[in-house]
């Protein structure tokens, strides 16, 4: 049994279900304070209003001078690209030439490479605000296994959905990737179970989740895609995939299968509340009322987009249809960091070029990058600060240099000044990140290991 009260915050934004004013952000409360009693919030008010709790508590926290909002939800990664980080010959390439590119270097990976690349990509997103993140792996080279990431999130702390992603079409098939990356799809299938049973956790406030996720559909056949649908409904976890990312994704479409991806994924079974699908910059008013329509929600990457020059996915337009969407980082090698404070001020900044300075406020951004996230990856335990949630919080010191100046909006200031960092990050209660440093584990220890190990992935690759 343990209990904090954390109190005199001089901003908290709830993003619960008040939805005071037309900020988006649910309560925005001044002088704060929070009740924790085992990683779960017990009660939100002002200060004096919880002030009795302070003789009751193991600990109190003054956030005097601090922001809180709930903490960030990535919603799309690929945490192994970060070992192949701007690779001169991809740099300048749209996606498909992008992954050709890195296909080669990618099928030298090793299971250690899985561990650090995740370990380092999870601390990196937990030190930007992130407590919850989902990551796509979908190539298992040299006997690498899902379960290599799931440790690496436990180490780091991090709140993890793990989706077990695939390739079963090689170029010989008329796929993208080399057949070398390929499985064969009983094995995929016989896996799906395995990790199933052996992680996922459906209870409240859970740390580990499984979601089943084919790469996308130039990499996979129909059956798979059509049987992985089958097999998430009946076991009830959640569908994820890349879809309608560039053009060339639905001219591809198109060629071989005579329908634009929204009805490939209505077909076969991929739309509805426990389906995320990543990117959709490319989606028709059709497609996002289907989306709207089923409860599918969209993993929005705008800096990955811009990267790869897919363009600019028409979120607003989403959400103003019903769409639920949270924000992605995406790989490494693609938007070349995992901070999503980083997502959220683009984000912002793409709505406002495609339609206008009105089209998307920093409040709204924020949301996104918070309880967007969290119903993207259809779970109602995160993403607000409110009674019965995990205390998963993304804390800001406002004395530093980032926040002159912004007396008039500190909130708005997250966005607009960023890319802003924590200074402490809360995940189920506990201390992931204190004071700008990992609460759990040796920065430096596994930034040796992955230095070491991304130049030997080059050596071995190129």
């Amino acid at each position: 049994m343990t209990s904090q009260l954390l109190t005199n915050i001089d901003v908290l934004a709830t993003m619960n279900d008040a939805r005071t004013g037309n900020s988006g952000c649910g309560d925005e409360l001044a002088n704060a304070a929070i009740l924790i009693e085992n990683g779960v919030i017990n009660a939100v008010g002002s200060s004096a209003e919880l002030a009795s709790h302070a003789d009751r508590v193991d600990e109190v926290i003054d956030l005097s001078g601090h922001i809180v909002i709930p903490g960030l939800v990535n919603t799309h990664h690929h945490l192994f690209q970060n070992l192949t980080r701007l690779i001169p010959e991809a740099q300048n390439e749209s996606l498909f030439g992008w992954l050709k590119t890195l296909y080669p270097i990618w099928q030298q990976l090793t299971p250690d490479d899985i561990y650090i690349s995740a370990a380092i990509g999870l601390s990196e997103l937990a030190l930007s605000g992130c407590t919850t993140s989902s990551d796509h792996l979908y190539l298992y080279p040299n006997g690498s296994r899902l379960d290599d990431t799931i440790e690496a999130a436990q180490d780091v702390g991090i709140r993890f959905t793990a989706t077990r992603g695939a390739m079963s079409i090689g170029e010989s098939k008329g796929g993208l990737p080399p057949d070398s990356l390929t499985e064969k799809e009983e094995d995929i299938l016989e896996d799906y179970l395995r990790v199933i049973d052996a992680f996922h956790d459906e209870r409240p406030h859970s740390m580990t989740r499984i979601a089943l996720a084919p790469c996308s559909p130039f990499s996979v056949s129909i059956e798979l895609m059509r049987d992985t649908a089958i097999m998430a409904a009946d076991k009830k976890v959640g569908l994820h995939t890349h879809l309608a990312e560039n053009i060339e994704d639905i001219d591809y479409s198109l060629a071989q299968f005579n329908q634009r991806p929204g009805d490939y994924a209505e077909q076969l079974g991929w739309t509805g509340s426990h389906v995320w699908h990543a990117h959709c910059v490319q989606l028709n008013d059709q497609e996002i009322d289907l989306f709207a329509r089923t409860g599918t929600g969209v993993a929005h990457c705008p800096c990955s987009n811009m990267r790869l020059a897919s363009g600019i996915a028409p979120v607003r337009q989403m959400l103003d249809a019903g769409v639920k969407v949270g924000l992605g980082v995406d790989g490494s090698s693609s938007s070349d960091s995992g901070h999503l404070m980083n997502e959220a001020r683009q984000a912002m900044l793409l709505q406002r070029v495609l339609a206008g300075a009105d089209n998307m406020t920093a409040r709204q951004a924020l949301r996104l990058a918070t309880r967007g996230g969290a119903e993207t990856l259809n779970r109602d335990d995160i993403g607000q600060i409110a009674t019965g949630f995990a205390a998963d919080l993304a804390i800001f010191d406002r004395n530093c240099i980032d926040f002159s100046g912004t007396q008039s909006d500190p909130l708005a200031a997250l966005v607009f000044c960023g890319p802003v960092k924590p200074r402490h990050v809360m995940v189920n209660g506990r201390m992931v990140v204190k004071d700008g440093m990992l609460a759990k584990l040796d920065i430096q220890n596994l930034l040796t290991r992955h230095d070491k190990a991304a130049r030997a992935l080059l050596n071995r690759g190129l």
